[in-house]
Parts: structure tokens; C-alpha cells; sequence
């Protein structure tokens, strides 16, 4: 199966492309989702601590620092050890001994992008199904053609060395003859075609599922086709059924939603440390319009050391201006927008991230999500605002952040109208913190700033 993000995946003839983007830059959780999945290639180190709600308060805390201490099977431990995994990540520590325990409990896990817990349920899904049953007995929901894609390919990594347990796809164009039996013990799903697999086709009996995972809860829930279906298919399951629900946030429609679908469940949350801004320097230039901006910005360019930056627009016209300007005034940079596909987006952060360029022109898409490590600047070519031209302190926040992530040091500049003075002191008051005014024409006060 392909696996570099731009290509178009298939499997069995199947062609997965994604759905027709939204014309605008707000991007769905769907898309955030996928495009975090697309580019990550090793674990996130979280910066989340967890706390877990047991179903049974008296009930021992179990965690494990190793697989061993997990006693899996030896096939199961050389396959977690073929993938490069070589101790349980936060998340993996704590859910992986409720969802292994015996007899099966329900959990409900939240779980930031590339933290390992797609490896998680894809254990416990291998670790409950018996090779010698040749029918479905694991259900994985996922929102997208791709999701269901990737979790396929954990499946079939973890599993290489399980001898017979196989993974089948219910996505739109796996097309499988009414009246013939799915065999697959482990069923990989986007919830319209994996309803009518269930109902409409009858191609497995749902009563005999062992485990029923739900991935990406809180994309689930952004489409209620998506809900009412996944409640559907959870209703008709055995009542021992395992119900293992994951989710990146924990929002009241999230928590509302895991309680329709989950009984008694243990819950795990992680709950992210504070973010500061006292590791990045915050500066600003005073400026009269976009040209203007775009001077001070090819300043501040050529005067100090560049590792690689990102700059954010507030709107997608003004990223596009900005970066034929920059390209036209020969400088290397590229280009992420809404209107571009998953693929593409996944595949120009893969070029930033190694190094093929060293500045991204982006609007509020890259705000929030996408780590790249060595990111040290972050400029603001409009300052972030909302609908009622206030500040936007959570997404400057954000933005900024970018160039501070795994606890380096970083730098941030905005590119401020006269007229937008205000709304730069305002997040200057809000987070109560000093943004330094800059003369982007003084090129020795420019070039000391990296001192």
C-alpha cells in the first residue's frame, strides 16, 4: 500500500479520494485531523498530563512502562517491535491495561494526533480476535476514507506475524456481492457503507463483534449523519461487546455524544500544561498597508538568520499577494491555503519540514496542529482578529506558539497598520507581556535581535 501523503491511495482497485474542499480557509476537524495524520512519521511526545475516571473507583491503577508487562502474545510483541515502538507512550501506558483487562471494560480516551493511540486499540482489537474464526469480530468506525486507510495499515503492520487474522475495508467502492460472507476477522469502516454492510447487505453477523472502536469521536460528531449512524451500528452490538471510544477533545457535544454510545466506561483525559509565551520574543513594526508591510518584511528577511519561519495571513487573497511578491523578489518560500487538497497540504509541510523550503505563507490553517521543530519565527502579516475586528487572542496565542513548541526559544513579529495599534496593545494587555516596537529601516537593530 502507498504510503507517501500526496499519492492517491488504493487498495483492491479502490480508489480513496477525499471529499471536495470547503471554498474558504476554515478548516473542518475532519481535515485537521487527517492532515495531522498524514505527516506524522514518529510519536509526539506529549505535553499533557493524564488524569483517568474508573468505572470501578476501587478497582487498582494499573500503568505499564514496558509490552512485556502487558504478557501479550509473542507474535503481537514482535510485530509492536517491527513498527520502532520501543515503550508505551503516555496514552499507551494507561489505556492500554484497561482495554487488555479481562473481563473487557469500556473506555473512553481523549488523544491528541501522533500520540500512539491508533497502535493502542489496533492491540486490543488483534489481542481479543481468534485467527481460527473466520468472521468479523472487530468493528473500527473511522469519518474518512483516509483514516480508515491508515488504521489498515497499523492493523496490518502490528499483525504481520498473526497468522490469520486478516483486515477487510467497508469504504464507498469495496464493493462486496450481496449473499457473500465477510471473512475478515477485523473490519475497517467509514460508518455509511460500514451500516450497510451491517444492515442493508448482511454480510457478518453484528451479535458476534468483540470490539467496537470509534476513532476521531469529535469529527464524528461535526456531520449527525455520522452520530445517528455510529449509535445505530452501537445499538445492535452484544451486549459483552467491548466499547472503546477515542477523541482529540473533550467538548460538551463530545462528552454528550460518548455518553449516548458508551456504558460505564472508564474515562482518560489529557490535560494540556499551560502554555506561556515567556520562551518567545514578541516584537512589532508599525506599517501603512500591505506594501509596505511586505518592505519591512524583506528587512527584517535579509537581516537576520533565518531557520525557518512561518507567516500568517488573515485572509487567503493576502497570503496569495504576499507570496507571488516574495517568490517574484526571489526568495524560496511556499504556499498552504484552504483551497488546496489534504494531500497537497500534507505534502508542501512535508517539503517545509525538510527543508526544501524555509518559509510557509499560510492563513489560520497552520495556527493550530502542525508542529515542525524547527520553526524559530513566526510573523504576523495581519494580526489575528474576529468577525467584530477584535482581537483574536486565542489564535494569536497559537500562532505564535509555532515558533515555540518543544520548549525552544523563539521569535515573533507583527506587521501592524497605524490604524490596528489598538488591537496590538489589547493582546499586549491580555497576556500581559511586552511586544517591542521595531523600525524595520534600522538594519543594525534588526541584525542584534538574534544576540
Amino acid at each position: 500500500m502507498a504510503s507517501n501523503a500526496g499519492c492517491l491511495f488504493r487498495r483492491n482497485n479502490v480508489s480513496l479520494e477525499t471529499e471536495d474542499e470547503q471554498d474558504d480557509d476554515r478548516v473542518s476537524l475532519a481535515e485537521m485531523s487527517l492532515l495531522n495524520k498524514l505527516i506524522r512519521r514518529s510519536l509526539v511526545e506529549s505535553s499533557h498530563r493524564v488524569e483517568i475516571l474508573q468505572r470501578d473507583p476501587k478497582s487498582p491503577l494499573f500503568s505499564v512502562t514496558t509490552f512485556e508487562k502487558l504478557h501479550l502474545k509473542p507474535e503481537l510483541l514482535q510485530g509492536i517491535y517491527g513498527m520502532g515502538f520501543n515503550r508505551p507512550s503516555k496514552i499507551q501506558e494507561t489505556a492500554l491495561p484497561i482495554m487488555l483487562a479481562d473481563p473487557p471494560q469500556n473506555l473512553i480516551a481523549q488523544s491528541q494526533s501522533g500520540t500512539g493511540k491508533t497502535a493502542a486499540f489496533v492491540l486490543a482489537m488483534l489481542s481479543r480476535t481468534d485467527p481460527k474464526k473466520e468472521f468479523p469480530q472487530c468493528l473500527c468506525l473511522s469519518p474518512t476514507f483516509e483514516l480508515a486507510v491508515q488504521t489498515g495499515r497499523v492493523v496490518e503492520k502490528m499483525g504481520r506475524y498473526c497468522v490469520n487474522i486478516k483486515v477487510n475495508y467497508a469504504i464507498r467502492g469495496n464493493i462486496v456481492p450481496r449473499g457473500s460472507p465477510v471473512r475478515e476477522q477485523i473490519i475497517i469502516g467509514t460508518p455509511g457503507t460500514l451500516l450497510d454492510w451491517c444492515f442493508k447487505l448482511k454480510l457478518f453477523n453484528v451479535k458476534k463483534i468483540k470490539v467496537y472502536v470509534l476513532d476521531e469521536a469529535d469529527v464524528m460528531i461535526d456531520k449527525q449523519n455520522f452520530l445517528d449512524q455510529s449509535i445505530r451500528i452501537q445499538r445492535s452490538l452484544s451486549s459483552d461487546c467491548q466499547l472503546l471510544l477515542f477523541s482529540a477533545t473533550f467538548e460538551p457535544p463530545v462528552l454528550k455524544f460518548a455518553q449516548r454510545i458508551i456504558p460505564e466506561p472508564n474515562i482518560i483525559t489529557l490535560r494540556r500544561e499551560e502554555l506561556t509565551l515567556s520562551n518567545i520574543r514578541q516584537y512589532y513594526f508599525e506599517c501603512e498597508n500591505k506594501e509596505d508591510k511586505f518592505r519591512a518584511l524583506c528587512n527584517l528577511y535579509g537581516s537576520i538568520t533565518v531557520g525557518q519561519a512561518i507567516i500568517f495571513c488573515q485572509t487567503r487573497y493576502n497570503a496569495k499577494w504576499l507570496y507571488h511578491a516574495l517568490k517574484t523578489d526571489g526568495h524560496q518560500v511556499s504556499l498552504l491555503i484552504g483551497e488546496l487538497t489534504v494531500e497537497k497540504r500534507a505534502e508542501v509541510i512535508q517539503q517545509f519540514r525538510d527543508g526544501k523550503y524555509k518559509v510557509i505563507i499560510t492563513t489560520n490553517l497552520c495556527a493550530r496542529g502542525i508542529d515542525v521543530m524547527q520553526v524559530t519565527i513566526v510573523v504576523n502579516f495581519t494580526l489575528p482578529t474576529t468577525v467584530f475586528h477584535a482581537p483574536d487572542f486565542e489564535t494569536y496565542l497559537h500562532r505564535i506558539g509555532r515558533a515555540g513548541r518543544f520548549g525552544k526559544n523563539g521569535l515573533a513579529f507583527n506587521m501592524v497598520e497605524r490604524q490596528n495599534l489598538p488591537l496590538l496593545f489589547k493582546i499586549q494587555d491580555h497576556f500581559k507581556i511586552l511586544i517591542q516596537r521595531l523600525d524595520p529601516e534600522d538594519m543594525e537593530a534588526l541584525e542584534k535581535i538574534e544576540d
